[in-house]
This record gives structure tokens, C-alpha cells and sequence, in this order.
């Protein structure tokens, strides 16, 4: 497997990855951009077996995924044979179902639910992550949301930290790497820029963030991954992670 820790997740391209052939197609286009490994996120119905084929051909590894947290507390001995059959070690939710959300106790009741299920992928021989918006930033009694699933959750439970929305939600990057050491696989690298007066989503290297501190502090918590993600772009979104490939390589991850 290469050495480089870069990877993109295929939420990027979310509306190219709806049917097995455009699916096929995008894994080639991904691959032709220099990527080697991908998440896999937002993609349409698409057999398993198919899909494993498919990435095969296309000369990638899956990295890690995104699974529906129902899915995982419901079939997790089908989640795990399917990411086996990917060669995945690395699964990730993207965010709390909204019946944690609607709670007063949601985060609390969410790290013990999320632990459970870390737990067991665990005994799978896999980690199970948390994906944080600027949402868990919100004080719920003198603390962050954040800070409550860090804190109230089994160690087995890791985090997929977000570098453009810590930093939206006034939170720094660097501090929740680090209050994640060991527990962060796979980091979502994506940049903040500014247009007009407002704060966008920029191809990494092209906006504002600290990214040689954000890469020291990945390293020292041990990160296996570094996927870029771009929820929005102002143009293609192949050229956005072409251009976020190359300022990447660029710094030599």
C-alpha cells in the first residue's frame, strides 16, 4: 500500500456516485487525480460485492466509511463483513441521529450509545469514529458538546475531527486533535477561506487554516488518514480535489 496518508471522501462528489456505473466512472476519475485511498460516503444503491470490484479495478483503497448510526447499532455484523470485504479498518458516523439532538441529555446518552457500538467494532477489529459539525460546540452546562463525548465516552470511541468546523464554530483544530490523541485515525482535512464577508469551504491550501500546525498535532495523535472533504465548491468539485491533491502533496503528507 503507498505511504501517503492522503485520501478523499466520495461525499464530495455525492452527485456522481448515485448509480453503479457513474460510480465506476468517478472511482477511475478519482484515481486519474493521483488519489490512491477514499471514504466512501453519500453513494446510491450499489451492491457490496459490486462496489468491492469496482474499487479493485480502479486501483484504490477504502480508507474508512460513513455508515448511518441506526445501521451500525442495528446490523453491525453485516457492516463489518461488508467493510472486510472493502480491506476498510476505519468506520465513521457523520453526526448524532436527531433524536440525540432534541434531548437535553442527547450528547451524554449518544457517548454512552456510541461507546457501545465502538465496543463492538472493536472486538470486529475495527475503530468506529465520531464526524463533528460546529453544532457539538454548543454549551450544554459550562461544557462543549464535544468535550461531553470526549469525556463521557469509551476510550474505544474515536473522532473524526473536522478541521474547517471547529474552526467555524470558534474552536481550534489543533486543541481538539490534541484532546483526541490516539483516538483520531482519520482526520477531515478541509480549509476555510473568505469571500466578501463571508467564511467558505476552500480547497485545502487555498484558504486560512494552520494547516503545518494541524499536520504537527495529526502526527503526534497518531492520525492514519488525512481525508480531504468539500461539502461545497464553487466550481467542479473534481477540480476542488485536484487542487486540494496537489497543495497536499505539495507539503509532502
Amino acid at each position: 500500500m503507498p505511504d501517503s496518508k492522503i485520501a478523499v471522501t466520495l461525499y464530495t462528489l455525492r452527485d456522481f456516485v448515485q448509480t453503479p456505473a457513474d460510480i465506476a466512472d468517478t472511482l477511475k476519475r478519482v484515481k486519474s487525480i493521483g488519489y490512491d485511498h477514499i471514504q466512501l460516503s453519500a453513494l446510491g444503491p450499489v451492491d457490496p460485492a459490486e462496489l468491492g470490484a469496482m474499487i479493485r479495478d480502479a486501483g484504490l483503497h477504502v480508507c474508512a466509511t460513513h455508515v448511518p448510526f441506526e445501521r451500525l447499532q442495528e446490523k453491525p455484523d453485516e457492516v463489518a463483513a461488508e467493510h472486510r470485504l472493502w480491506g476498510c479498518e476505519h468506520i465513521a458516523v457523520g453526526s448524532m441521529p436527531r433524536s440525540y439532538w432534541d434531548d437535553p441529555d442527547g450528547f451524554s446518552r449518544f457517548a454512552v450509545d456510541a461507546s457501545a457500538v465502538a465496543i463492538g467494532l472493536q472486538e470486529a477489529g475495527m475503530s468506529f469514529s465520531y464526524h463533528n459539525h460546529h453544532t457539538e460546540l454548543v454549551r450544554v452546562g459550562g461544557r462543549t458538546g464535544l468535550a461531553i463525548l470526549v469525556e463521557e465516552s469509551d476510550p474505544a470511541l474515536c473522532f473524526e475531527i473536522d478541521t474547517y468546523w471547529i474552526q467555524y464554530g470558534g474552536g481550534d483544530p489543533i486543541h481538539w486533535i490534541g484532546r483526541v490523541r490516539d483516538r483520531c485515525p482519520v482526520i477531515h482535512f478541509k480549509d476555510l477561506g473568505v469571500s466578501g464577508r463571508e467564511q467558505v469551504m476552500a480547497e485545502i491550501g487555498e484558504g486560512n487554516m494552520n494547516w503545518s500546525g494541524i499536520v504537527a498535532a495529526c502526527e503526534t495523535a497518531g492520525s492514519q488518514w488525512y481525508v480531504v472533504e468539500q461539502d461545497t465548491c464553487a466550481g467542479d468539485p473534481f477540480d476542488s480535489i485536484a487542487v486540494s491533491y496537489r497543495n497536499m502533496t505539495a507539503m509532502k503528507l
